[in-house]
């Protein structure tokens, strides 16, 4: 059989990837699927001022993204937006919540939410750290 090795750098080729491990991976869990769970603020005017969004799977949420616009910091909006995506997961049936945050960004505030680190990626992406995240709930 003759082969050959190319390089494909697109996001085209990653998301295939995905989708072979996806294929393979759904033999194993043919009654499970990741259904996405997001909350978002925005004004009147539609403009995105604070946002979760992750997925659930089984008995995990696993959080991708936490944002709030700078000029609404402090005000509990975080927290709001954590407590209530936590409880739509719960009702889902999952059990934990995983996510990783960056030693600049909000390490301290989901520690305030019980989130206990379980594994630290050094160096990354070269100087800094990456914290990944456990809750019960």
């Amino acid at each position: 059989m003759n082969l050959n090795l190319i390089n494909d750098e697109s996001t085209e080729f990653a998301d295939a990837v995905k989708q072979k491990i996806v294929e393979f991976n759904q033999v194993q869990w043919q009654e499970l699927s990741r259904k996405n769970l997001g909350l978002k603020l925005q004004n009147v005017e539609g403009k995105l001022l604070a946002g979760i969004s992750g997925k659930t799977f089984g008995n995990w949420f696993l959080i991708d993204y936490l944002w709030v616009d700078d000029s609404l910091r402090q005000q509990k909006i975080g927290t709001r937006l954590l407590l209530a995506a936590e409880s739509q997961a719960k009702e889902r049936g999952c059990q934990f919540v995983l996510l990783d945050t960056l030693d600049f960004q909000a390490k301290p505030f989901y520690e305030h939410h019980g989130y206990k680190v379980q594994w630290i990626q050094q160096a990354y992406p070269e100087t800094g750290s990456k914290f990944f995240m456990l809750k019960v709930l």
